[in-house]
């Protein structure tokens, strides 16, 4: 018997965890190493007592069968998606996140043992995993460098399992960090303050083709309509960049030309002040300055943040280009890994298979990296979104392989954050390989999914479950970001309500004059901060093992935290999902059907941590579409009905007992999606009353059991409405003259 730590593969070559057999005829070969350090329980590495050396190898573990799981996988280059599945075989290549869900024969038949499998970096080289046609998980081992085949292979797949899934996942991932001691975990980072504001992103609105005067009046056009972003991102379009005299045009269908490379670190000519095309302007006051003093005196914007690539732009750095000789950049052709090929072709990797990439020396990159930050922060940027992250895996030939090149590069570029942008300014995108999630120390927000394709109507019920399911993995490691969504779109309040719901960045990326101020007002403040939950959104505990896009059954619920309530975000996601013959997302139902899911109070994993002490378990649920309140006895169910493509957000609230005998539950703004986010404080009153902290205008709704004697609000009496029906109180309160104000509220009986 090899032993681990709560993990152990017996005499008959069964793995398993605290008593749950999770695989079968697991190979000779595999060796169980406990974790050590750190008070970790139940924890152990895979790896194999021998193995050839080579830059890339295959290694089968054991048989999995007849028990749900949930992957997270690599269907591009750049993002992951999730597949869920019971047998080995159905495991995708590239699946860098697997949990198994086994019953513990030594409990309750109900009780359920959830074993993490993570495939982690071991010195050059990267795991990961997937299945066979024989059922078995194998790991597949590469470097990216040919040159590069000496491996240990002794620590390559870190395992755990425990009772509750999300638990024994943060467990699992700061076991890795101890191990590794090359990345941070989310809770250990600065999260950058944009994320609790309202904020605009030129790209949809613009693609390349933007300008100065765009970014202009997309912000007055906000603005003009009670809806101020206060932050804008300009995309990708400011920079200077060309093609090489002999290169091959490859232009996608949102415009970006993949061929081009940066040959300046400043903004081209749409950006500079006067500026024209072919003459270059040298005063810094006059480039990008001159624009970002002016929006961000105008239009009262806290945070301007601009795009670059991780290698400058799509095609790199030009080689030898003016004044950027001293990075040498030198060109460099890809080549990406065969798991990456199984999956979705890449128009951007056809390019630069004939065009090149101009890598710049990774010896030399911090220098690139902190002058064109420094250049930024001069001209009053603070932060950058930083895309096409992933292309580092496929130029790691030569410099000692795809790990060691993104682990150079991302401790150049967050030394580079930390000069030049206090407040830890960076999305990081087009990333989701574990090359760079087990190499970043300080970067704190990432794009949890592929993009928001607007005019892709299969995309956009895949859009909500992909960064839900992602984010159980990603969210571990940084903050998820759920991409900007147009506010006038049909799908838009679908998008916005999964906003709402994910603790994450809210921005939008309307063209000017095309707006829905009412859709807007749901998750934007008149201050234009927005009611942010405090947790990665991730799928409730009963979701994690159904499809919500295939099975023709199940809703997508993600939960959330507030100060003192939950968030549930309901969603039919039936009808379209990746498919693996074609590549791509497909409608694969065109009328998917109604479904009905239960709606628990459970369903909100750490409720308790918020409801504080003698709690028995009941909650008040408010539905954000419907309007209605339902008291919700411990374990009892809500029954949860949903069309095609429709959503209910749910506020869930631990239901006081007040002195006086009555109940109370303080449900929040409930003209906003999120409506407990703007509850910032609850204490007991006077007399047996309660005290709430309320931040935000607009209808303030509580759950009383009883009727209220007065209600008064920064100790001025204030008229309510009371339910006697639904026990809803009502009020209204204004805009409060300072940002962030909450107001004092106090309910007497």
């Amino acid at each position: 018997m090899t032993v681990g730590a709560g993990i152990t593969v017996q005499e008959d070559g069964s793995l398993v965890a605290l008593g749950a057999t999770v695989l079968t005829e697991v190979r000779d070969n595999v060796l169980v190493t406990p974790a050590a350090g750190g008070g970790i329980l139940d924890g152990a590495f895979l790896g194999f007592r021998s193995a050839p050396a080579g830059s890339r190898s295959v290694f089968p573990v054991g048989k999995l069968r007849d028990l749900r799981f949930m992957c997270t996988f690599r269907f591009k280059m750049w993002w992951m998606t999730q597949r869920m599945g019971s047998l080995g075989r159905d495991i995708p290549v590239e699946t860098q996140f697997l949990i198994v869900e086994a019953a513990d024969g030594a409990r309750d038949e109900q009780s359920a043992v959830y074993t993490v499998f993570l495939p982690i970096l071991e010195g050059s080289f990267r795991a990961v995993l997937q299945g066979n046609e024989d059922d078995e998980l194998e790991i597949c081992l590469e470097s990216g460098d040919p040159a590069v085949e000496s491996f240990e292979g002794t620590h390559l797949v870190y395992v755990s399992a425990g009772s509750d899934p999300f638990e024994v996942i943060t467990n699992a991932v700061k076991a890795v960090e101890r191990h590794l001691q090359t990345f941070s975990h989310r809770e250990k980072k600065k999260m950058p303050d944009m994320l609790n504001w309202f904020g605009w992103c030129t790209w949809d609105a613009f693609y390349t083709d933007v300008t100065a005067e765009g970014v202009k009046e997309g912000l007055q056009s906000l603005e003009k309509g009670g809806a101020a972003p206060k932050f804008v991102i300009i995309d990708d379009g400011w920079q200077s960049v060309s093609m090489d005299p002999a290169g091959t045009a490859c232009i996608s269908d949102n415009a970006a030309n993949f061929a081009n490379r940066l040959y300046n670190i400043k903004e081209n000519h749409k950006f500079q002040k006067n500026g024209r095309k072919g003459h270059r302007e040298d005063d810094p006051a006059n480039g990008l300055s001159h624009i970002v003093s002016e929006i961000k005196g105008k239009h009262e914007l806290k945070y301007v943040y601009v795009w670059h690539a991780i290698t400058g732009y799509w095609g790199g750095v030009r080689p030898g280009a003016d004044g950027m000789e001293h990075y040498q950049s030198k060109m460099q052709y890809p080549v990406s890994s065969p798991g990456v090929q199984k999956h979705e072709p890449c128009l951007f990797l056809d390019s630069i298979a004939a065009n090149g990439l101009g890598l710049v020396n990774p010896d030399k990159v911090f220098s690139f990296y902190n002058e064109l930050h420094s250049y930024l922060a001069f001209a009053g940027i603070d932060g950058v979104k930083v895309d096409v992250q992933n292309i580092l895996e496929v130029v790691g030939a030569g410099h000692g392989g795809r790990v060691l090149l993104a682990r150079k590069y991302q401790q150049a570029l967050e030394a580079s954050i930390a000069r030049n942008f206090r407040d830890n300014g960076i999305i990081s995108c087009m990333s989701h390989n574990t090359d760079n999630l087990y190499s970043s120390k300080r970067s704190a927000v990432v794009r949890a999914s592929d993009d928001f394709w607007p005019r892709d109507p299969a995309s956009h019920t895949i859009h909500i479950a992909s960064v839900a399911y992602n984010t159980v993995f990603v969210g571990e490691f940084m903050q998820p970001d759920w991409d900007m969504f147009h506010s006038v779109h049909p799908m838009a309040e679908y998008h916005a309500a999964a906003r709402a719901v994910g603790g994450c960045a809210i921005y939008v990326s309307d063209k000017p004059g095309n707006h829905d101020f009412d859709l807007l007002r749901k998750l934007v403040l008149p201050d234009g901060s927005i009611l942010r939950a405090k947790l990665p959104g991730r799928p409730t505990r009963d979701c994690l093992f159904s499809d919500p896009t295939r099975d023709g059954k199940s809703i997508l619920k993600i939960w959330n935290l507030n100060a003192h309530s939950g968030v549930i975000g309901a969603f039919n996601c039936q009808g379209a999902g990746w498919c693996r013959a074609g590549k791509k997302n497909l409608i694969h139902d065109v009328q998917p059907g109604t479904i009905t899911g239960a709606l628990r109070g459970r369903d909100v994993s750490r409720l308790p941590e918020v409801a504080g002490d003698g709690w028995n378990g009941d909650v008040v649920i408010y539905s954000h579409v419907a309007a209605e309140v339902t008291v919700l006895p411990k374990d009892a169910v809500l029954p949860v009905t949903l069309r095609p493509r429709e959503y209910e957000v749910f506020t869930v609230v631990p239901l006081k007992r007040l002195p006086t005998g009555a109940s109370f539950a303080p449900v929040g703004l409930i003209g906003m999606f999120n409506s407990g986010g703007g509850v910032t404080g609850m204490s007991d009153g006077d007399d047996g009353g309660v005290e709430v902290k309320v931040r935000g205008a607009g209808t303030v709704g509580a759950y009383s059991s009883t009727r209220p004697k007065s209600v008064t609000v920064d100790s001025e009496v204030v008229d309510f409405s009371y339910d006697d029906g639904t026990g809803l109180v009502t009020f209204e309160v204004g805009v409060p003259e300072r940002e962030l104000y909450s107001w004092t509220v106090s309910v007497d009986y």
